[in-house]
């Protein structure tokens, strides 16, 4: 696919200076960009490239325009605008309609929608149009995918789990597995609780490969519209997550808590059970979360977590706890000196 900037320009905004007529093809870094492709700046450790790039067009913000030797797209957000237009020249390919034949389906399935080998669709399953269901995918009896969802290969969902629209699973995802529940004997032996709920997952929801997200206890655990979940991340049994919130890598989420709207939890993060976490608010990696967060903003640390300033002025300090240890040792022995003298 090839593009003009000023066909760019018409569809996504912007303000461009330079000829507009220029084809552009894909996207590249700015220290590797060449002839046909669109660079862009939202960093400023990265101005330095902007001089020596070799880009046709860079994308970046009205105040750094003068600086690039090349033609620009000015915008307020150039990340975004680099996202959105990097989407339009690389759109996903798509498998042809149709049920493979070394598929299993037990579910009516509309022709625009793909069946990949070894898959198995499992009864009163509903497919919404243009669904893709990849190789080796399991779906459970009763599960529902709304129009336009792709589940990559080897993703499994269990039974009476309901996926929106345009929701996109990467591979070794699992949803709707047993949450972790079990009630302890006299004798210390665990007791099984049956799982009985289910995952909802709401519209435009990405669930990162070899994520899992169990099922609700009694209720169910949901997942609200928009949600990106990175790769490796556990949602345990009856968790919810606010529309449009963000979790990175290898976050842990306990039962029963509650991720506010918007919210961004950073890789490592693990927030404990029946917890709520408000909306807006941003937990950075590796932070345990003890305790329910009721004010938005920025959170940080281990025991305890605290907000972030505050974290930020105290482990500052930690640097030079052996500078300091040194000068009370000092003033220790003046002031023991100062009282041999009295």
């Amino acid at each position: 696919m090839a593009i003009t900037l000023n066909d760019i320009v018409a569809r996504l905004g912007g303000e461009l200076s330079g000829d507009g007529s220029q084809l552009i093809h894909a996207i590249a870094p700015l220290e590797g960009a060449g002839p046909g492709t669109a660079a862009f700046l939202s960093n400023p450790k990265y101005r330095k490239q902007l001089a020596a790039t070799a880009a046709s067009v860079v994308i970046l913000s009205p105040e750094v325009v003068a600086d690039c030797p090349v033609a620009t797209i000015a915008t307020p957000q150039p990340y975004l605008y680099f996202a959105r237009l990097s989407q339009w020249l690389n759109p996903p390919a798509r498998p042809a309609p149709g049920v493979h034949e070394l598929a299993r389906v037990e579910s009516p399935v509309p022709d625009s929608v793909s069946v990949g080998p070894g898959a198995w669709v499992g009864p009163n399953v509903v497919l919404g149009e243009n669904v893709v269901v990849g190789a080796n995918c399991t779906i459970g009896a009763g599960v529902a995918l709304g129009a336009d969802t792709v589940l990559h290969p080897n993703v499994s969902i269990y039974a009476g789990c309901c996926l929106g629209q345009r929701v996109l699973v990467h591979s070794g995802a699992v949803i709707g597995a047993d949450g972790f529940g079990f009630a302890r004997e006299s004798d210390g032996c665990w007791v099984k609780i049956p799982q009985v709920g289910r995952v909802l997952i709401g519209d435009d929801v990405e669930i990162g490969a070899n994520t899992t997200i169990d099922r609700g206890a009694l209720g169910d655990t949901v997942i609200e519209e928009g949600v990106k979940l990175d790769n490796q991340i556990q949602v345990g049994h009856n968790v919810r997550i606010g529309a449009h919130a963000a979790l990175a890598g290898c976050v842990g989420i306990a039962g029963s808590a509650r991720i506010g709207r918007r919210c961004t939890i950073g890789g490592g993060a693990i927030i404990l059970g029946h917890l709520e976490i408000t909306d807006d608010a941003h937990v950075s990696a590796g932070t345990l979360v003890a305790k329910s967060i009721s004010n938005k903003g920025s959170y940080t640390g281990t025991v305890p977590f605290m907000a972030h300033d505050d974290w930020l002025r105290n482990f500052s300090r930690l640097r030079h706890l052996d500078a300091m240890a040194d000068k009370i040792r000092a003033l220790e022995n003046r002031i023991a000196e100062l009282e041999k003298k009295s």
